[in-house]
């Protein structure tokens, strides 16, 4: 119980939501949505996640800062703190080791960031642009290293100063300028000459465009981009005050990561469509849009330099954001349950990282002829745990709550102190039925494509 008291906490809502939005807010958000909008048609795709986060991902979110806020604990801790037999302990390790596997490939993202980033502020916007820039960068195994082991050792620093001083104090400075460059670039992508094309093939739902795909891949991209079934909601909310509104809190975060999604997709897809006329496979460009395609669109555009440098820092703000979160929930994990200090925690995080992470770097370069089921180390370990991993976490999560914990003691720890729930019947019927149902079907899905047994 002492334990548990000198447990960190954020200092009230403001900091449990700016820190819960910059996990939710990153690449997930500014890199991986705006290409899977433009591949799986547009409106119809941002109708169909909107709707899955109204639902899906907000009772996700609930169950997860409740688990977290009701055991004090980061998610091994909190399966373990009700779960009957070990087979929930497992569930929990699985939602703890999520953060370990992602971070690494994601700190490699990171780094190519930093890399384009410096790139902009040199005045290298023509070679940025050029069609085999890209590939030579990543098949550089020295020069993916060094741009990924400054932005691991960004992260680490910012972890190793703790939950108020590091995590809260860089989200309440970094979310807001966030916010703010997401706003000019956005306006000025959309004020191109032929960008309203894009705005319409973004905004305006077409159902001719819809296919299954478009919920399946709607659905993978919520796991990622509200940082869902990943340990970290459980861990954030473990530090999160009883006074805070956990309904409220969840809204907040909810209308953050969509508006900023929202705000991505006007800063990418307007801009591709000014740069190509709505060229289908340029829209088809994949995860390549951010650092093949983009880059052309500035260099085909007035100060296109300044742009590139205002959404780059835009990109490294928010990814640095949600890998602290993924960070923090590792760390967060190896102290409570191998009762480590926050700075041995942090150190034995920081080699996996860098293990794991070099993997990734060199993935595309010197072992770029090493592969597992076909993939390259990033796209394994991005598919291991956004398809396979995750939507097991969810369904444990889902389980843990309805069959042990029991919905109703969610709803007692949401509305202490009198706060509202004002879902509570979509919270209940989600969690009991349709979340596990949603997270089995991503899971066969992704796996069923990953094997060639289905084509997305």
């Amino acid at each position: 119980m002492d334990k548990n008291k000198k447990r960190s906490t954020f200092s009230g809502k403001l900091g449990f939501v700016l820190s819960a939005a910059g996990a939710s807010v990153g690449l997930g958000n500014i890199w991986r949505f705006p290409y899977l909008a433009a591949k799986y048609g547009g409106g119809i795709f941002l109708l169909v996640y909107i709707i899955l986060a109204l639902t899906f991902g907000y009772t996700m979110i609930m169950a997860e800062s409740s688990l977290g806020r009701m055991t004090r604990k980061s998610p091994v801790g909190a399966f373990e703190h009700f779960g009957k037999s070990k087979g929930f302990a497992v569930g929990g390790w699985i939602n703890a080791i999520i953060p370990i596997l992602i971070v690494p490939y994601y700190s490699v993202i990171g780094g190519w960031v930093i890399k384009y980033l410096v790139g902009y502020i040199g005045g290298q916007s023509k070679n940025l642009a050029s069609d085999d820039y890209f590939s030579s960068f990543i098949s550089n195994g020295l020069s993916t290293e060094i741009c990924f082991l400054i932005f691991t050792l960004a992260t680490l620093g910012i972890i190793y100063a703790g939950v108020r001083n590091g995590i809260e104090r860089v989200s309440k400075f970094m979310m807001p300028i966030l916010v703010v460059l997401s706003v000019i670039i956005a306006v000025y992508s959309v004020t191109r000459p032929g960008a309203i094309e894009g705005v319409k093939y973004f905004l305006v739902p077409n159902f001719k465009n819809f296919s299954w795909m478009t919920v399946v891949s709607a659905m993978g991209q919520m796991f990622y981009s509200l940082s869902i079934a990943m340990g970290i909601l459980v861990t954030f909310g473990s530090y999160m005050k009883k006074d805070t509104s956990i309904e409220e809190s969840t809204q907040n975060v909810e209308i953050f990561d969509t508006a900023i999604a929202i705000m991505a997709g006007l800063m990418i897809i307007p801009a591709v469509f000014a740069f190509s006329g709505g060229n289908a496979d340029t829209l088809n460009a994949g995860p390549a849009l951010m650092f093949i395609t983009i880059p052309k669109v500035f260099a085909n555009m007035g100060f296109g330099t300044a742009v590139g440098i205002l959404f780059f820092l835009l990109v490294l703000f928010a990814a640095i954001t949600s890998s602290i979160a993924l960070t923090e929930s590792a760390v967060s994990t190896f102290e409570d349950e191998l009762h480590w200090t926050r700075k041995k925690s942090t150190v034995v995080m920081g080699a996996i990282m860098v293990l794991l992470g070099t993997l990734s770097c060199l993935g595309y370069g010197p072992l770029a002829g090493v592969k597992i089921i076909g993939m390259q180390f990033l796209d394994f370990f991005d598919f291991l745990t956004n398809s396979v991993m995750m939507p097991i976490a969810a369904i444990a999560t889902c389980l843990l709550i309805s069959r042990v914990v029991g919905v109703d003691k969610i709803e007692e720890e949401v509305v202490q102190e009198g706060h509202p729930f004002k879902r509570r019947q979509i919270f209940r019927f989600m969690i009991k039925y349709l979340c596990p149902i949603f997270a089995a079907i991503i899971l066969i899905s992704s796996v069923a494509n990953a094997f060639g047994l289905i084509s997305m």
